[in-house]
């Protein structure tokens, strides 16, 4: 980006507020807006940015524009008012996780206003988004790819050029299905060990070492032993992805029964009131003692 590029950030979520320090630590960043303006509020006050009051007051001031939003409904609003507000030649970098086929359409409706645009879908969990260490899977235009890498270079360590418009979240799509299974396998690994008898702390020190390791045992595999789900990635939210997971799959004539069973699971858990936790709550579930059909 050049010295006189004004970026904005739409969305300051547990994701989105992280991301939108490092830009404004980078002092790229001109202003952000989130639903609740409280919130933008207070994280203008603190890094010294503007506070819009809407997404077209946001549009009119900025030459880049970050979303980093919950659904796909959200996107498309969002795009639909860029469009209306944004300048010709403006670039929108979509860092939500949505469907490819929103992507394609808002990618659309931007071009016929002369904007351009990527989807930037991210993996790395909240953790990744405090340290600027996400990944990031990018699709569009090879031009518009090299453009947005100077926002991106400030909130990922590993960026990837999918493909065109969609490709990214195709990408992306793939990460949640592997996700779905590691989480899954991990917690059913340490149920089976527990039930064992296995001194537990000791097991996830040995496997996450070997062959089966992995981040999530290393990072999640003792707190979920202690009953504890410290917050990466919401229930809710990879339940969702995996809704798009599901009907992309569906559409493409392949078979992921295994994202369909941690996303059935993921159900149970939001309907006792824990779509908020971390993923790892799914060992709720599988732990010894724990009611296959009942509240737990």
């Amino acid at each position: 980006m050049s010295q006189t590029t004004r970026a904005g950030f739409v969305g300051l979520g547990a994701m989105g507020e992280h991301m939108a320090a490092h830009l404004a630590s980078a002092g790229q960043l001109v202003s952000v807006y989130n639903r609740t303006l409280s919130r933008a509020q207070a994280f203008a006050d603190r890094h010294g940015v503007a506070a819009a009051d809407s997404v077209d007051t946001l549009g009119r001031n900025c030459d880049v524009v970050v979303l980093c939003v919950s659904a796909d409904a959200d996107v498309e609003a969002v795009c639909e008012h860029l469009a209306n507000s944004m300048t010709a030649g403006g670039l929108v970098i979509d860092c939500s996780t949505v469907a490819r086929e929103t992507a394609v359409a808002v990618a659309q409706r931007l071009e016929s206003a002369g904007i351009r645009f990527v989807d930037a879908p991210v993996s790395g969990g909240t953790e990744g988004a405090r340290k600027g260490s996400l990944t990031i899977m990018v699709g569009g235009q090879a031009a518009d790819f090299e453009r947005a890498t100077a926002v991106l270079d400030r909130l990922g360590e590993r960026i990837h050029h999918m493909g065109p418009v969609g490709a990214g979240q195709a990408t992306k799509a793939v990460n949640q299905v592997l996700c779905a299974g590691i989480n899954r396998a991990v917690t059913e690994a340490l149920a089976f060990g527990e039930a064992l008898g296995l001194p537990m702390d000791s097991v996830v020190d040995v496997v996450g070492s070997g062959a089966g390791g992995n981040w999530f045992i290393n990072h999640r595999g003792k707190t979920m032993l202690q009953s504890r789900y410290p917050l990466g990635f919401k229930v809710a939210l990879h339940a969702k992805d995996l809704g798009i997971c599901s009907a992309m799959a569906q559409a493409a004539n392949a078979a992921i029964p295994l994202t369909e069973q941690t996303r059935a699971d993921y159900d149970r858990l939001m309907a006792d009131g824990f779509g908020d936790e971390d993923i790892s709550a799914l060992y709720r579930l599988v732990r010894p003692g724990a009611a296959p059909d009942s509240d737990v």
